[in-house]
């Protein structure tokens, strides 16, 4: 439940679901495999569309994505993109269903090479480490988020350029992009 008399970043408006990821998820470091498969899965789904759309979406697609378990992902089949394509729990997009499914195999590419999805993430931060911004200004994307998504999609990820890809940083808390005033950085 949000908090409630405290100073939020404005993007996080008045919606309960949206101050509830503002105050407990965006920013806040995870090193969780899953979990970063989830907002991978999450944010190549908003393409084109509001973070909200996809936030009360989102137990949707957590059982449709089988909890978000990354090798039943990329086992999908025909048969489980016909069953999401009906799915109306979820955004009904075909090319974003095949590339949930095309980037859990790549994801388990990368843990195989890199040892974890994190470690791989991370390799591209400054000294490994997450970045605290707390600025008033927020980026749309960064060198960083424009070299983790070039090379993304060198390897045959889709529906990750550097935004989404900048807003898998903030959501997984690579970049901690509160504002400064932020009861919550």
């Amino acid at each position: 439940m949000p908090t409630p008399n405290l100073k939020r970043c404005s993007w996080a408006g008045t919606d309960e679901l949206y101050m509830d990821y503002h105050d407990n998820e965006w920013g806040k470091v995870t090193h969780d495999d899953k979990k970063l498969f989830e907002f991978l899965i999450l944010e190549s789904a908003q393409a084109g569309l509001s973070w909200i759309t996809i936030l009360r979406r989102r137990e949707g697609y957590r059982e449709a994505f089988a909890d978000f378990d990354v090798r039943k992902v990329a086992a999908f089949a025909n048969k489980d993109v016909e069953r999401l394509m009906q799915d109306t729990r979820i955004i009904r997009n075909r090319l974003k269903i095949l590339a949930a499914i095309s980037n859990a195999k790549l994801f388990i590419e990368i843990q195989k090479e890199a040892g974890s999805f994190d470690k791989y993430l991370y390799s591209f931060m400054p000294d490994g480490k997450s970045i605290v911004n707390h600025s008033d200004s927020i980026p749309a994307s960064t060198p960083i988020s424009d070299a983790i998504s070039k090379d993304m999609k060198k390897r045959g990820f889709k529906f990750f350029g550097t935004t989404i890809c900048y807003a898998h940083m903030q959501a997984t808390g690579m970049v901690n992009d509160h504002i400064d005033a932020c009861s919550f950085k």
